[in-house]
Parts: C-alpha cells; sequence; structure tokens
C-alpha cells in the first residue's frame, strides 16, 4: 500500500511540474526567469511618512538602452522694455553621444554637467565658460547624474547609479577627494533640488513617482504630491517650490507648493507633452517644445507666448533648460540635424 501511494505521489507530482512549465512557455529556465526579472528591491518597501511605498526598479546602467545623443548649447539672454532677447546658440559639447543636464554655478563662470562616453558610465564634466575648456570631475565605476551644487557650496550633489543597481543621493568635494552619501534610506531618488542645508526637494521612482521634501537630519520625508515630473525648481524670490503635476496623460500642470504654509497652488498648463521648464530671476518661466522657446509670466499671461525658434540654427527637440544667477545665459539640451 506504501509503495503505491508513493508511485501516486510521484505521477502527481511530475503532472504538476508539467503543468507549471507548459504555463511559463515550456522552457526550463522559465520558473527562475521569472523571479529575475523582479526589481532587487521588490520586496524592501520602506515607509516613507507614514505611507507604504512600492519602489519602482532602478535602472541599471547596463541594462539601459543607449541615450540618444544630445548636445548643450549656450544662448546670451537680456531684457529690453521688459521683452526677452536670445541670441544665436553656441555648441559647447563636442563629444557624440549622451550630453545632458547641465547646470551652472552661482559665480556664472563654470557650468556642470552629465554626459556618458566610451565606456558607457555618466560621469560629471566641467565647462568653463572663459577659456572654454571641459574637464572630467568623476571618473567612477559608478554612473552619476544631476550635478547640483550644494548649498555650503563645498560639493555638487548627484544622483547615482551604484554598482548593484541602487540609486541613491550622494556628494563630491568640489576640491576633489572621496564622494560621501547624503541619503542612506530614500530610494532610488530619480533627481533633487536643495531647499537650504538640511532641505531637499526629492523626485523619487516608484507606483506612482512622487514628491517628497526630506529633512537631512533623521532622513524624515513627507510626501507632497504623487505622479509627477521630473523639474523642481526653487521659485526666485519666493519661499515656493514649482513642479509638474500630471493629472492624466494629456493634463499636465505646474503647480506650486508653499513651504512656510504647505499650500499648493496651480499656475500654469505645461506645453502639451513638455515637462521642462525654468524660472528668469525676474519670475518668468521659460519651457520649449521642439525648437521653439516660449515665455510667461505666471498670474499676468494667460498663456504661454513664443520667444524664438532655433530650428535655422539645426536645433530640435530641446529637452531641458538652464538659466544662470543673474539670468543674462540660458543652456540648453537639444538634438543636432
Amino acid at each position: 500500500m506504501n509503495q503505491f501511494v508513493f508511485r501516486s505521489w510521484c505521477v502527481l507530482t511530475c503532472v504538476a511540474l508539467f503543468v507549471i512549465l507548459t504555463a511559463l512557455g515550456g522552457r526550463p529556465g522559465a520558473l527562475a526567469s521569472r523571479f529575475d526579472c523582479l526589481p532587487a528591491n521588490e520586496f524592501d518597501k520602506p515607509t516613507v511618512a507614514g505611507h507604504s511605498q512600492n519602489p519602482a526598479p532602478s535602472p541599471s546602467p547596463s541594462s539601459s538602452p543607449t541615450p540618444t545623443p544630445s548636445d548643450i548649447f549656450l544662448v546670451d539672454l537680456s531684457t529690453h522694455n521688459e521683452q526677452l532677447k536670445l541670441g544665436q546658440p553656441v555648441r559647447i559639447t563636442d563629444w557624440n553621444g549622451y550630453n545632458n543636464q547641465p547646470a551652472f554655478l552661482p559665480d556664472g563662470k563654470t557650468l556642470f554637467y552629465t554626459s556618458i562616453r566610451n565606456d558607457k558610465q555618466a560621469d560629471i564634466y566641467q565647462y568653463d565658460l572663459k577659456s572654454r575648456k571641459t574637464t572630467q570631475v568623476t571618473a567612477t565605476a559608478e554612473s552619476e547624474f544631476s550635478p547640483t551644487l550644494t548649498p555650503d557650496g563645498h560639493f555638487i550633489s548627484v544622483v547615482r547609479v551604484e554598482a548593484d543597481g541602487t540609486q541613491r543621493l550622494w556628494k563630491f568635494p568640489l576640491g576633489g577627494g572621496k564622494p560621501s552619501l547624503v541619503l542612506e534610506k530614500i530610494k532610488p531618488v530619480g533627481y533633487h533640488t536643495w531647499i537650504d542645508q538640511n532641505t531637499l526637494a526629492l523626485f523619487v521612482l516608484g507606483r506612482p513617482n512622487t514628491l517628497q521634501i526630506v529633512e537631512l537630519t533623521g532622513e524624515r520625508a513627507t510626501i507632497i504630491a504623487d505622479n509627477i515630473g521630473r523639474a523642481t525648481r526653487r521659485i526666485p524670490g519666493q519661499n515656493r517650490l514649482s513642479y509638474v503635476h500630471r493629472v492624466s496623460d494629456q493634463d499636465w500642470l505646474i503647480k506650486t507648493y508653499d513651504l512656510g504654509t504647505h499650500q499648493i497652488a496651480t499656475l500654469i498648463k505645461t506645453l502639451p507633452g513638455s515637462e521642462e521648464y525654468a524660472w528668469t530671476p525676474s519670475g518668468i518661466l521659460l519651457a520649449a517644445k521642439d525648437s521653439r522657446l516660449f515665455a510667461c509670466k505666471p498670474e499676468v499671461d494667460k498663456d504661454w507666448r513664443q520667444i524664438a525658434d532655433f530650428a535655422s540654427a539645426g536645433l530640435k527637440g530641446i529637452t531641458r533648460i538652464a538659466i544662470n544667477k543673474d539670468g543674462q545665459r540660458l543652456a540648453i539640451v537639444a538634438h543636432r540635424d
């Protein structure tokens, strides 16, 4: 009787395995591949500001598709009779590949940006506007993105994709030296904006992506909004932060968050399908669509107005905008013809 039971158990087990493999495509490795495709942090669901998050997988440089080649252009910016005037774009990058995420230093003499070159790793580069020379700042086995000067002026903070795919905020000393973690627990970080020396606004990847205000001390985070775009900006002369809220696939709004009262208000709709924007020091919003640049003065203008078209200069697909502190120079990321 025991032998009969044993044989019956074996038959049932074989049938069950056959059914499972058939459902997974009939491949011996199918079962393993189902688990391999799960993100490394699928079971690490940290509680942030009292909310349970299910973060999206952090991108890995080796598995990510090659980014679209892009260049950075500088454009002189001036104001005449309350009208913005723009010069001709001048290309400052000569590497035929990914050049993106420009950020001016407050002195207006230096620009940091991200570039992916022969080693397929993203590193930070520095462009000197006076000498027109480019210097590599980071040369690590990891990838660094989104260079941003810290409020104390001694470091550049970056989003770093670590060897295991973890995506956290780090900082590098401006004078050279070893990097250090800014936030240990909060991940995966997509983009960041410094509010003050102890406070950050973070775009945190997840389902959905969220805007979080984070205090460095204790890494205490408050979720402000979800379904946001990548661009978070301090509004010049105000204690407010701006961000893009993707209400739906077609309805994208630029909103503000008051850092004192915690009130949220809507400024204006974005240009269709465009989430990138920047503020001039006088409080004018700039945004781009294809080869064209638009401006809007919130609470004055009801809609965007076109101020430039760089198609004749060979630019297309403008994806990012940065403005220096005095508002006299614009950095644009675009594709070349």
